[in-house]
């Protein structure tokens, strides 16, 4: 394997990471801003009450596109095995 072709499979390897937690983190932070604004707005500075609604949001986007984050995974994970035969070379 040649230096484009590490290049290729870093590239790849940061852009599945990123499609697969992208969703979750684009969740927690809208969850979070959207607590902390409640919090700032009543002055109610009760650490549960900014955990538990982030924790029920990545439960559900989990339960809603774990099949989909699953899936590519997996095919991510195939292609690096097919290209295991080319490492050698």
């Amino acid at each position: 394997m040649n230096e484009t072709g590490v290049i290729d499979l870093v590239r790849e390897s940061m852009w599945v990471g990123g499609l697969v937690a992208g969703p979750i983190l684009v969740t927690v932070l809208l969850v979070g801003v959207i607590v902390g604004i409640f919090q700032a707005a009543t002055s109610i500075n009760e650490m549960t009450l900014s955990f538990l609604p982030k924790l029920i949001a990545v439960m559900l986007v989990t339960l809603l596109i774990g099949g989909w984050q699953l899936q590519l995974l997996v095919d991510f994970a195939r292609r690096i095995f097919e290209r295991i035969a080319d490492v050698g070379m």
